[in-house]
């Protein structure tokens, strides 16, 4: 069951704010990995987007656990953490990182695609969350 993300802290997902999360992965030997991302919010899941092939794409298929951090530009000591299970989907995803393109750099499609490129949607569904400020 989703622990659902407070009303009072799901502009820490809008288009206005463009706050950066900091997800938190598994390494195979047990040590944490952590990763700036963007970040979107459907109602349900927290989600960002990543590459098939990169260290915390990887991690997650091993090991759904995770962590994520959202701190308010504007803010830093106000922030969310979201701790959950991660599920990998590579449908829709090349749209998904257009749409995050749109948000954080205003652009209609994401200009750093690399050749053969398999973009890759991650959507937390939220065990635990925690705010402060």
């Amino acid at each position: 069951m989703a622990v659902p993300i407070p009303e009072q802290y799901r502009d820490l997902f809008s288009e206005e704010k463009k706050a950066f999360g900091y997800v938190a992965t598994v390494m195979p030997d047990g040590t944490p990995q952590v990763t700036p991302v963007w970040v979107d919010y459907d109602g349900t899941h927290v989600i960002f987007n990543t590459a098939k092939g990169r260290v915390k794409e990887r991690n997650l298929r091993r090991d759904g656990r995770v962590a994520l951090v959202v701190s308010d530009p504007g803010n830093p000591y106000r922030y969310i953490q979201v701790r959950g299970r991660a599920e990998l989907s590579e449908e829709g995803a090349d749209a998904h990182i257009d749409k995050l393109a749109k948000k954080y750099l205003g652009m209609d499609r994401y200009p750093y695609r690399q050749p053969g490129e398999v973009r890759v949607m991650v959507r937390i569904t939220p065990e635990a969350v925690q705010t402060w400020g």
